[in-house]
């Protein structure tokens, strides 16, 4: 690691050359109690994907983003859920975003609610965003909240089909 050899030292200087000592990649070492490096920054995770042969009887939660292409039976609470267009979901769900390329029967809560034009919803959406491509299929009732993820209080918004 340590060398005597003068390798990366600079050769004689020439006339007219500015005078710039040479660097290190190495930076002091800290003494005292105090940490060598400031802490990693956290990264993402990767989202949880069920594949379109997996079938999942039973409720769902996570604080990450999860990806279905499969079949749940049971209600799921995530950050983000992409529904995929081969998948189906069977209960309610509950998530910041939701993007549904494929079947939901059942309640759907989410800040941000968006049912692309191979979507079928059959069921009530809460949301306080929603974006409903031209092809999609929905059967229920469309309400706005300005925080549909809380599920006590007074429901305000307005109702009708889409």
């Amino acid at each position: 690691m340590f060398s005597k050899s003068r390798i990366n030292e600079p050769g004689p200087k020439q006339a007219g050359e500015p005078d710039v000592k040479p660097t290190t990649s190495e930076a002091p070492k800290p003494t005292g109690t105090m940490p060598s490096a400031p802490p990693a920054p956290k990264t993402k995770a990767p989202a949880s994907t069920l594949s379109s042969d997996l079938v999942v009887k039973g409720n769902m939660k996570s604080t990450g983003d999860i990806v279905i292409e499969g079949t749940v039976e049971g209600d799921i609470r995530a950050h983000m859920l992409t529904v995929g267009e081969t998948a189906t979901v069977k209960g309610e769900v509950v998530a910041d975003d939701v993007v549904v390329n494929g079947r939901i029967i059942g309640r759907l809560r989410g800040l941000k609610v968006r049912l692309t034009a191979t979507a079928r919803v059959e069921g009530d959406i809460v949301h306080k965003t929603i974006a409903i491509e031209s092809g999609a299929h929905f059967e229920g009732s469309v309400q706005r909240q300005e925080d549909p993820l809380n599920t006590s209080g007074k429901k305000v918004g307005i109702k009708g089909e889409a």
